[in-house]
């Protein structure tokens, strides 16, 4: 596993992001482990997480797009954060915009903040993480109604690697669904490769008992490819 790979993982561990035990995915589904960017609380925190993602769409993306758009809420700091570190740690300059969950009704009014969409934009989408796509279907037409933008990317943190509403990965579905180009920083494969009895400064977050409960909620609703 790469060293910048190994590095997320400790990071969002260090944060009390990525924790392990018994939570509820927006998905509905009851699982042992649990990313939220919403607890990324300082400004040292999300700068450094803002770098990993801009290294995850030069590196791994590697599609050609003019703005960044981060779904309301979590989306909205990692959105911004990481436009910065396009510009601050890569010299590119690139356009971003976030939506709101109600439509402002008065001044200009809309639901979309940053960026004004024009024709022809092509759009990538920063999400934290991505279980079974809801965000992506929910904000995807909110972008459309705006311009004739062309929905190019997808970047997430972890790709949980489960599922969609078939057999294939939620991932492989919006890719296919959409004609975007995905990517993960990190998958769950990795984190529980990486993490399992390692102790990360003196505590181990995956040890057997855990691991056991991920292996099993990963034969139940992993996907098959």
């Amino acid at each position: 596993m790469e060293s910048h790979k190994r590095d997320l993982i400790e990071f969002m561990v260090r944060c009390d992001v990525l924790r392990f035990g018994d939570f509820t995915a927006k998905s509905g589904r009851k699982t042992p482990y649990f990313v939220d960017a919403g607890r990324f609380g300082t400004g040292a925190q999300i700068s450094t997480l803002a770098r990993f993602y801009a290294r995850g769409i030069l590196e791994q993306l590697a599609v050609e797009h003019d703005v960044l758009f981060g779904p309301a809420y979590k989306g909205i700091p990692l959105v911004v954060a990481t436009a910065m570190a396009l510009h601050d740690q890569h010299g590119r300059d690139v356009a971003f915009c976030f939506n709101r969950k109600e439509a402002k009704d008065h001044g200009e009014g809309g639901v979309l903040v940053g960026h004004r969409l024009r024709d022809g934009d092509r759009v990538v989408m920063v999400e934290d993480v991505t279980t079974a796509g809801t965000s992506v279907r929910e904000t995807l037409p909110i972008l459309q109604r705006a311009a004739r933008v062309q929905p190019v990317g997808l970047v997430v943190a972890v790709d949980r690697m489960e599922r969609g509403t078939g057999e294939r990965s939620t991932l492989r579905e919006l890719a296919e669904t959409y004609g975007l180009q995905t990517c993960a920083l990190v998958t769950i494969d990795e984190v529980v490769a990486h993490l399992h009895n390692r102790p990360i400064d003196g505590r181990v977050v995956l040890d057997d008992a855990l691991h056991a409960r991920v292996q099993a909620y990963r034969e139940q609703y992993g996907a098959k490819g």
